[in-house]
């Protein structure tokens, strides 16, 4: 499973010189934390939030220099974001993005490590949909069938080139049995290694035999003491 198969096709996007306070009637018309903010050709320039919001509700930024400038003073430049009138001078910018073409993984990677929500999906430069939090969860919520169906049709047969007579596969409650014979150890490990990221498995039990441990031919022969 991939991104675009996940996305939100129609975005809501504004512009840089759109106001923030039609930034906030948006995020709440629409009910979603971010927006992505474009130029005229599609292309995501940066992505403004409700926490840029709440950052321009904490005040004009005051002149720096004196007691109040201290106080106000932000290391991490929201000093300058409380001033912002407009979606292009509270963005935070470059945007964090992700192609249509990348893992429902790949994605969930992202935003854990980078602590953010949505991704602006991108393709030949320009906004092509946008994929959140929200999305990864509905992908995990999946029927045992579709699970063994991606198993069997996506990973054995497409990606592996093995047959589903070869290997077997059962999925319940999103626990994935797999049995059967492959040629050799490698092609046994990269089933279970591509099963455990398909969303929605909780837990891969392989039982995948091999003819050839190709493995062991490779690993370096030690000296032999005389």
């Amino acid at each position: 499973m991939n991104i675009e198969s996940l996305m939100t096709k129609h975005v809501v996007t504004v512009s840089p010189e759109t106001s923030l306070k039609r930034v906030a009637r948006l995020l709440t018309r629409y009910r979603i934390s971010g927006l992505p903010v474009c130029d005229a050709d599609g292309a995501v320039l940066g992505v403004v939030t409700e926490a840029d919001i709440l950052c321009k509700e904490q005040g004009v930024s005051p002149a720096p220099g004196g007691l109040l400038g201290w106080l106000f003073e932000k290391a991490d430049g929201e000093g300058a974001r409380i001033g912002a009138h407009t979606a292009g001078q509270a963005m935070t910018s470059p945007a964090i993005t992700i192609a249509p073409d990348a893992s429902v993984n790949e994605a969930a990677r992202i935003m854990t490590t980078r602590h953010i929500n949505r991704l602006p999906v991108v393709r030949d430069g320009t906004l092509a949909g946008i994929i959140s939090r929200a999305d990864l969860v509905r992908a995990f919520h999946r029927s045992d069938q579709e699970i063994e169906h991606e198993l069997s049709e996506d990973v054995l047969l497409h990606r592996l080139w093995l047959s589903p007579k070869d290997v077997e596969v059962t999925v319940e409650d999103g626990v994935v049995k797999i049995s059967g014979m492959v040629e050799n150890r490698t092609q046994a490990e990269l089933v279970a290694a591509y099963a455990v990221r398909v969303p929605g498995v909780v837990e891969v039990i392989s039982h995948v035999t091999w003819r050839v441990d190709d493995q062991a031919r490779r690993l370096p022969r030690m000296p032999q003491r005389v």
